[in-house]
């Protein structure tokens, strides 16, 4: 990132918080990609630094962890068969599962176009280079279309997303649902209340370094009880809390004045990402209020439109978050293995259309 131009990114990524210049700069500069990480930045530009007609976020990769699109048995089998899969190219967010843009288009030019051509220069890379594949996760609807006329493999997949129909307050909300889910979810609140913990929301320019050092130590803390080394650190959160504003948001919750637990959230104009979840200890149902009700009010209160809160979980179904196709984009260079996967493909992409049908009958609305 150091060899682009902070002002040109910024003005093609708009507000998508994960591709401002300062997020993904932050990551290089405090050491969470690059190095030994097995994330090496390649990213593209087309056109000149200062004046880009595309930009997109690649990095070659070393293994298939922090993507949250799963090609293990993709790479097992290609490698059981004598070819190397790694490294391979990945045009994503760092350990960042959230939709959004991943080939950045200037105003005033074809965007079609140019994704079309950046795509292109992906291609040639990997194939210049040797390398097995390219990889575009939790792609945006220009991308989808443009890799699909690229010939690029299309895959699908289901989250669980928080819609915001003009709701009027978090009571408005719980009107919607059925009278037996809107009891369970006061009862979940009230469990809160009841073991004396209490919320604070704060913007990142307000945070201050001991706040910043008890966030990292919570969600650091949560990775490795659950058996994972933690993808950040103290450095990364500092910088972007700094660069990003109110669009770094921290819930902190205390307990007789002890900063307990804290879900970190990067909002943009109209949709809040929940990202990051840290607790100190196992208290009744705050995972669900810190991550999940506390994330609903933020975007009731503040006007926004959508809230991702991550992956995994049918229990979010119960909570009013709905079934979301996201999708993914993937190049092979080997026709073998681009015939098996696609087979593979369209197998699963029946299975997931059928597990979000059968998700949307489960949420906690009134019919």
């Amino acid at each position: 990132m150091a060899q682009l131009d902070a002002t040109a990114w910024n003005r093609l990524a708009g507000d998508y918080p994960f591709l401002r210049y300062e997020f993904l700069a932050a990551l290089e500069q405090t050491g969470c990609v690059g190095g030994a990480t097995g994330w090496t930045p390649r990213h593209l530009c087309m056109g000149t630094p200062t004046a880009p007609r595309a930009l997109a976020p690649i990095y070659e990769k070393a293994h298939s962890w922090g993507e949250f699109v799963f090609d293990f048995a993709w790479a097992r089998a290609w490698e059981e068969s004598g070819h190397a899969y790694y490294p391979k190219l990945l045009v994503a967010v760092p350990f960042t599962p959230a939709t959004g843009p991943r080939i950045l288009c200037a105003e005033g030019v074809d965007g079609d176009a140019d994704r079309l051509a950046a795509l292109a220069a992906i291609e040639a890379d990997a194939l210049q280079r040797g390398r097995s594949s390219a990889h575009a996760l939790f792609i945006d609807e220009a991308l989808r279309v443009a890799a699909s006329e690229a010939g690029w493999l299309l895959r699908r997949d289901c989250h669980f997303q928080w819609r915001n129909r003009g709701y009027a307050d978090f009571e408005d909300f719980l009107a919607t649902f059925s009278a037996d889910k809107r009891k369970k979810a006061r009862r979940e609140r009230r469990r809160i209340a009841e073991q004396g913990i209490e919320f604070e929301i704060r913007g990142g320019a307000t945070l201050d370094e001991a706040t910043l050092r008890r966030i990292d130590e919570l969600q650091a803390s949560t990775f490795l009880r659950h058996g994972h080394l933690p993808y950040l650190n103290f450095e990364f959160f500092r910088l972007v809390a700094a660069a990003l504003g109110d669009d770094f948001v921290a819930v902190l919750a205390r307990r007789a004045g002890e900063l307990v637990a804290t879900a970190l959230y990067f909002r943009s104009r109209d949709t809040l990402y929940g990202r990051y979840w840290g607790a100190s200890g196992d208290y009744h149902s705050l995972h669900f209020e810190a991550c999940y009700y506390q994330g609903i009010e933020y975007c009731i209160r503040n006007g926004l439109q959508r809230f991702e809160p991550g992956t995994q979980g049918e229990h979010k179904l119960a909570r009013g978050f709905e079934p979301t196709i996201t999708w993914s984009a993937h190049w092979l260079a080997d026709r073998e293995l681009r015939g098996a996967v696609a087979r593979y493909l369209g197998r699963e992409a029946r299975a997931v259309n059928a597990y979000a049908d059968a998700a949307a009958l489960h949420t906690p609305f009134r019919a």
